[in-house]
């Protein structure tokens, strides 16, 4: 997460050089324009100054694809802008190479009345299944809760540590079919090869 203001902030997907530089970059737009006109910008506003920014660095070799999230005088904002210079609205995006797995765990939990702990725990379950499933995903969960006030930082976990939180390493006896070792009585896998 890049912080580019008291109430934006910006995600990293791609090259994470492009994505600080280009973001950091943002931010000082963003505080021009809250000189110049003496209140901030909009989400929408900044979002459409980073697309226009990245799309005049189009074919160049720029790798982003980031989500531009915030609250202004009209509410909250969520964007996706990448570095071909797209810019979408939307209400949940997920980016980057493991967004597959992410998009998975929140269409499957997502409804419009959560609640703060609740949207937190699937966003982090999200991340969580996109960090453990994909190589190229990074290994901290950083979850922000974005309201009229700004933003403020919920938790910021290593992804090792939820991964004994989500699926816990006590091993599990069956007393049915206790296992007795490589090709003993009971032992699936030497059952299989014996068959």
């Amino acid at each position: 997460m890049i912080e580019i203001n008291p109430y934006l902030l910006g995600t990293m997907a791609g090259g994470a050089a492009d994505c600080q530089f280009w973001q950091r970059n943002l931010g000082i737009q963003c505080r021009l324009h809250e000189l110049e006109n003496g209140k901030r910008i909009s989400v929408a506003g900044a979002s459409k100054l980073l697309a226009n920014t990245l799309y005049g660095y189009r074919g160049q070799g720029l790798s982003m694809g980031t989500m531009v999230a915030g609250w202004d005088l009209k509410g909250p904002g969520l964007y996706y802008v990448d570095s071909d210079g797209t810019r979408l609205k939307g209400q949940r995006f997920s980016v980057g190479s493991g967004s597959l797995f992410a998009y998975g765990v929140l269409d499957q939990g997502y409804r419009w009345d959560l609640g703060v702990e609740e949207a937190c725990e699937l966003g982090r379950r999200a991340i969580y299944h996109a960090t453990f499933r994909d190589a190229f995903s990074g290994g901290t969960i950083s979850v922000y809760h974005v309201n009229e006030n700004g933003w403020t930082k919920v938790s910021g976990t290593d992804v090792g540590e939820l991964h004994f939180q989500y699926y816990p390493a006590d091993p599990v006896e069956n007393p049915e079919n206790p296992v007795t070792g490589s090709g003993g009585k009971g032992d699936a896998a030497g059952d299989a090869m014996e068959t």
